[in-house]
């Protein structure tokens, strides 16, 4: 019963955080910060990325349009198992200590990992658990030090949600402290899309990540 209340307590504070209501959300501009804004056409794709899907095509292929995952308590429950299974599972470890070079995603099966494959686990969980491809994309940030860093974004019809190997709570994408550079397509889990991160400044990803 305290696990109860904790859960549908996570979930209302969520909800109060964006709003009750879609048509309130709208007057004040909320409503469009609650969801990542993308720019149009496609953007270069993460080398780790381009790599992963060379060796498994059939994970990076068109997605059918669909709309933002409806978040109930059972959904909510699914996110939070999920981050919290693999957030304390896997160990941190960056690809050049566990493979000797600066990329490589693959599923940390060996129990190690760096945050790709954190992002890679927890989506491939949540789609074995009935989520929609098209709301879980990879993204790509640039933390306050200037490190890249990589995240899982969940679009719900409450925002777009991130879930984080350095972060125990599920927050908005706009209650972060990361800078958002790109992501998956929605369309096409193979695809990538810049991201338009207009807090303070509209930013783009930069050649090199």
């Amino acid at each position: 019963m305290k696990n109860k209340s904790i859960l549908i307590s996570g979930l209302v504070a969520l909800m109060a955080s964006v709003g009750a209501t879609a048509p309130a959300l709208a007057q004040d501009g909320r409503l469009q910060l609650a969801y990542a804004e993308v720019a149009a056409g496609v953007t270069s794709i993460p080398v780790g990325h381009m790599e992963f899907c060379q060796k498994r095509p059939y994970e990076c292929q068109p997605l059918a349009a669909a709309a933002p995952a409806a978040l109930n308590d059972d959904r909510w429950r699914q996110l939070q198992d999920v981050n919290n299974l693999y957030n304390t599972t896997i160990t941190a470890v960056s690809d050049y200590d566990l493979y000797g070079t600066e990329e490589f995603w693959t599923y940390p099966t060996s129990g190690y990992g760096d945050c790709e494959d954190f992002v890679l686990a927890k989506r491939a969980a949540l789609i074995e658990g009935g989520w929609n491809p098209a709301n879980l994309l990879i993204s790509v940030v640039k933390q306050p030090d200037g490190e890249g860093h990589a995240v899982l974004m969940v679009r719900t019809d409450r925002g777009d949600l991130v879930l984080d190997n350095q972060e125990g709570l599920i927050k908005l994408w706009t209650d972060t402290p990361y800078t958002y550079l790109k992501r998956q397509s929605q369309a096409h889990s193979g695809q990538w899309v810049d991201i338009l991160d207009g807090r303070d400044e509209v930013v783009t990803a930069t050649a090199g990540y």
